[in-house]
């Protein structure tokens, strides 16, 4: 069984400073390709240097929107420069966030919409973050151009997913399937296996039963578990769809 940890941010003091361990334990549970996340032009660049330590990682470089007000001037430039790595597989993570609204919505917007820009004029795919932001979302997405994307984290109900397949969006379920209060138990229910992708979000969102504890990209392997259980299909199925969906996203 292969797996791909589509979402996981490696650069954490406490995880890069056994990321070998980490790596290693990840490949023992069949995830053998990892894609770094950047939030802002300091990790995207971290992202990328241990992308090019570690064959089977890859990155992303992007702007987050908490970080989306502190931009510097020339950041599009930055993040161009770094896109031209061959190990840079996407941008993000962009997005909305109006859960803790550390940027103002017109900046967050803003600085979206200019690395969707970005996206498009590297061939590259985005990768989004929302959280309480389906509408602006949306907005965004239905009327800017992007070459691919991806809804990091889908937390969304069924109806949203629908919208956002629609416009050929890939869905990402995390940890956050396992919780006893998730939200998304009917998406995962429902939409068909080529739509979705599985991630981790580490250190963050660890799976019941690790809650409490810092997640890492072996877990993969229990949240493909219980999607296989909710969809009352086999692991193997998931695994494969799951790692089909990412390498073609990513061309990883």
């Amino acid at each position: 069984m292969s797996l791909i940890d589509t979402h996981a941010h490696l650069y954490y003091e406490s995880m890069e400073s056994v990321l070998s361990e980490v790596i290693e334990r990840a490949g023992s549970k069949g995830v053998n390709k990892i894609v770094c996340i950047g939030t802002d032009i300091d990790t995207s660049l971290k992202s990328v240097k241990i992308a090019e330590k570690y064959d089977n990682v890859f990155a992303t470089v992007g702007i987050h929107p908490h970080d989306a007000k502190d931009v510097p001037s020339d950041y599009i430039m930055q993040l161009e420069e770094l896109s031209k790595h061959d190990k840079v597989v996407a941008v993000g993570e962009i997005g909305i966030d109006n859960f803790r609204n550390l940027s103002p919505i017109n900046i967050q917007k803003k600085v979206m919409i200019e690395q969707m820009e970005l996206a498009i004029s590297q061939n590259l795919p985005i990768v989004f973050h929302n959280r309480n932001a389906d509408d602006d979302i949306f907005e965004v997405l239905n009327n800017y151009k992007f070459y691919k994307a991806l809804s990091h984290c889908f937390s969304s109900d069924l109806s949203f997913a629908k919208k956002l397949i629609s416009l050929d969006i890939l869905l990402s379920f995390s940890g956050n399937v396992t919780f006893k209060n998730a939200t998304n138990i009917e998406v995962v229910q429902s939409i068909s296996l080529s739509d979705f992708v599985l991630e981790t979000d580490c250190p963050f969102l660890a799976p019941h039963p690790f809650r409490g504890t810092k997640n890492e990209p072996a877990h993969v392997h229990t949240i493909v578990e219980k999607i296989a259980e909710i969809r009352s299909d086999s692991i193997k199925n998931i695994a494969e769809a799951t790692t089909r969906n990412a390498q073609n996203f990513f061309k990883i």
